[in-house]
């Protein structure tokens, strides 16, 4: 069971969704320590979804469908906000000065990780993951510890994923000395973040 759920949690992480975009998104306009501390607040995000489940807040939640509704609406409108901030930044080309300083300062990290946090707090599916997914690998019935484990790997998996995501596009971000590029990109993350928005909403 332990492997089966490895591989379908590599499966889930190594999609890109919401959590991703955001990362992505952070890393182009912050760099590296911006990206990373996105990354961290997503797993703190993470890992409160693990433990409200375990506490059976989640499961309270999952049963009352209005509440998993306004959960939904008020991620989509945090997704639409953070998406038109993209687009903003690629139609006044904002990311081109920033292409040859340090990468990340205090303030855009503490911003970074306050978006992954609120990202994933308000992502519906990271609490059904908890709830469905996380379950259907447990034996009946499954001791704490054994829910705690499968958590784990899950924070973990996601976490080092989104790191290799900021990596990968930190490095893009120094390498483009055009701001075409960069605008491009940002311009593709606001598209992506906005499309989310109506993806999260339009499963209700």
């Amino acid at each position: 069971m332990l492997a089966a759920y490895v591989a379908a949690t590599a499966a889930l992480v190594a999609t890109p969704g919401a959590s991703t975009t955001v990362v992505v998104r952070n890393a182009l306009d912050g760099g590296w320590r911006s990206g990373l501390a996105t990354a961290s607040g997503i797993a703190l995000a993470n890992t409160t979804h693990a433990v409200l489940t375990g506490a059976g807040v989640g499961l309270v939640m999952h049963e009352h469908p209005a509440a998993l509704l306004v959960l939904s609406v008020l991620g989509a409108i945090y997704l639409a906000w953070l998406g038109t901030g993209s687009l903003r930044r690629a139609w006044a080309g904002a990311g081109a000065p920033m292409l040859t300083q340090i990468a990340g300062t205090a303030t855009t990290a503490r911003a970074g990780f306050r978006e992954g946090l609120t990202v994933n707090l308000l992502n519906p599916a990271i609490m059904t993951f908890y709830l469905v997914v996380v379950p259907g690998f447990l034996p009946t019935p499954a001791p704490w510890s054994r829910f705690a484990l499968f958590a784990a790997i899950h924070v973990a998996m996601a976490f080092v994923t989104h790191l290799a995501w900021a990596a990968l596009f930190d490095r893009i971000r120094r390498a483009s000395r055009q701001e075409t590029i960069v605008r491009v990109l940002d311009l593709a993350a606001g598209i992506a973040l906005i499309g989310l928005a109506i993806k999260t909403v339009s499963r209700f």
